[in-house]
């Protein structure tokens, strides 16, 4: 497996383990996410009334692009599916921060945000998915 593979299957699987860690949402990973056709999400969480089509993506750069045709495919798939749309971002040693897909800034042939932007604008795992632990 390439080294960015390698990397984004081992995002997701960490993110994954969190949702399973709350005991409140139920998650999936979908196969093939990145590398087939139609795999335009990389999880689905859920609990009775939320339910969440997820992007994963991760750097050590101050900056994350996404390609358009990325977000376009992965706006429809939460459409079809009747599912909320969230970017989850995880900046090397900024732990995990999460955005609705509209807080992305074009630029040019993909979409972007920054770590800075995504500190204003994001929410940590807990905030954004509503997890109350006691």
């Amino acid at each position: 497996m390439p080294k960015n593979k390698a990397k984004g299957s081992k995002t997701e699987r960490e993110l994954f383990q969190k949702f399973i860690e709350t005991g409140i949402y139920r998650v999936v990973r979908v196969a093939g996410s990145g590398t087939m056709e139609n795999a335009d999400c990389d999880l689905i969480a859920g609990k009775e009334d939320k339910k969440f089509c997820i992007e994963v993506k991760s750097s050590k750069k101050q900056t994350i692009y996404i390609s358009k045709d990325q977000i376009s495919r992965f706006l429809t798939f939460s459409e079809i599916f009747k599912l909320t749309p969230v970017i989850a971002l995880r900046f090397n040693r900024e732990g995990w921060l999460f955005i609705e897909p509209k807080e992305l800034k074009d630029s040019g042939k993909n979409y972007a945000i920054s770590i800075k932007d995504a500190k204003e604008k994001g929410k940590k795992f807990t905030q954004f998915f509503e997890i109350y632990i006691e």
